[in-house]
């Protein structure tokens, strides 16, 4: 399996791809009252606005300008993602015994890896969709949530998304998604582990580098041609 299927493999693809396309049909649905959601609840609905307002009015800019879509995906997701709670649940033991060069390097690679995931599917997934709010589930501290949704749309069976969020420095900040039952940070784990048995993990940070590293080039190319 080659390097690119074996990071970008179908169901860590569709997670990653289902999250961004959920994100973007809040937009499209009616909400409950904004006074009835908890503030992890308002968090998705902000961003679900932000991407909304872009859709609307920058449509033909998105579908011409790769890179704007690049750069959009970083301004408007990244600040509620924690990155490095991300990092080291996909590595796993394998982050608790990196170098902190090594964990520097990993997670500045792995965020480059799901920001050109999520600009892809800006066009992608659009549609009528209706979000429905469950309760949020908190634990016995309350600084962890799950964020319940289901995602309704015509035809379709219930799709089951849940967020996973917790106080960082007072804010709510997400560091998982599992959309019926698959979760971004279990896929990846898979995949990064056998890299590492292969390759150690200077070789995992070195091939998702390349791989980050080519996908700039295309970006580059397609706005040149553009």
């Amino acid at each position: 399996m080659s390097l690119n299927r074996q990071f970008w493999s179908k169901s860590a693809r569709s997670v990653l791809l289902g999250a961004m396309s959920l994100i973007l049909a809040v937009g499209f649905s009616p909400l409950r009252a904004a006074e009835e959601l908890a503030e992890p609840q308002l968090i998705i609905q902000d961003i679900s606005n932000r991407l909304m307002d872009i859709l609307e009015n920058e449509r033909e800019r998105l579908k011409a300008d790769p890179a704007y879509v690049h750069q959009l995906a970083k301004e408007v997701l990244l600040p509620h993602v924690d990155f490095a709670k991300v990092s080291s649940l996909v590595l796993g033991k394998s982050w608790r015994g990196a170098t902190n060069r090594q964990k520097s390097e990993f997670s500045e690679q792995f965020q480059r890896l799901l920001v050109r995931t999520y600009s892809t599917a800006f066009h992608e997934f659009i549609g009528d969709w209706e979000i429905r709010y469950l309760p949020v589930r908190k634990n016995k501290t309350g600084d962890k949530v799950l964020v319940r949704t289901q995602v309704l749309r015509s035809g379709g069976k219930p799709v089951d998304v849940i967020y996973r969020m917790h106080l960082k420095d007072g804010s709510w900040m997400a560091y998982d998604v599992q959309i019926e039952g698959f979760s971004l940070v279990t896929n990846y784990r898979g995949s990064f582990a056998k890299e590492i048995r292969q390759a150690g993990m200077d070789g995992l940070i070195k091939k998702i580098t390349e791989l980050n590293d080519k996908r700039v080039k295309k970006i580059a190319m397609k706005s040149e041609i553009s």
